[in-house]
């Protein structure tokens, strides 16, 4: 099953504006894993994130399927879930 890792901060802008549809996609089943970059500094690493807000679509395993960075629409992140 995929999994989308959200890397935000709590001082970015766009993710504070994304947290509302964030919150709708959990809510709908959609599998999220917040991760604060200031927080947890070796995920950031390890999936390379250079800015916020980004979306990492995992598989099972944790490796990389996908990937899209900035503001999303509540649509376009469903579109990016199911690939």
């Amino acid at each position: 099953m995929n999994k989308i890792l959200y890397f935000t901060a709590s001082w970015c802008g766009p993710c504070k504006m994304m947290a509302s549809t964030v919150t709708e996609a959990m809510s709908g089943g959609m599998n999220i894993t917040k991760i604060d970059v200031d927080e947890d500094q070796d995920m950031s690493t390890k999936y390379n994130v250079r800015s916020v807000p980004t979306m990492v679509l995992v598989n099972q395993n944790n490796e990389e399927v996908n990937r899209v960075v900035g503001l999303q629409t509540l649509t376009a992140l469903k579109d990016f879930y199911n690939g």
